[in-house]
């Protein structure tokens, strides 16, 4: 079992900069599949990027190439850091972790829904 809880969250300007952190409590946390999903309001939730447990990573058409996921499970903690922020992006993110076993790997980001998520933390981008 893992717990997590986002931060990072605020608003910003449309070109901007976010940088998301998740705090992941557990163990045998290589074992997981861990991402980030968003959902803004009217719409359903969308998986964003995955990370499994040897670094590798993949990313919805939408986040390719303006945002990174990165983990570090010495530290406990998952990050997105967020370029080139659009009004559109506007939504609540959240941290997802799914147990997958020895390596971790994951499923691609549209279809991970994340057994554990956090509470979420706001990002508004402004234009």
């Amino acid at each position: 079992q893992v717990n997590l809880k986002e931060s990072g969250g605020g608003s910003v300007q449309a070109g901007g900069s976010l940088t998301l952190s998740c705090a992941v409590s557990g163990t045998d946390l290589s074992r997981y599949c861990m991402g980030w999903h968003r959902q803004a309001p009217g719409k359903d939730r969308e998986g964003l990027a995955t990370i499994d447990g040897g670094g590798s990573t993949a990313y919805v058409e939408s986040a390719k190439g303006r945002f990174t996921i990165a983990r570090d499970d010495a530290k406990r903690i998952l990050t997105l850091q967020m370029n080139s922020l659009k009004p559109e992006d506007t939504a609540m993110y959240y941290c997802v972790a799914q147990f997958r076993g020895s390596g971790g790997y994951c499923p691609a980001p549209r279809v991970f829904d994340g057994h554990y998520r956090g509470p979420g933390t706001q990002v508004t981008v402004t234009s």
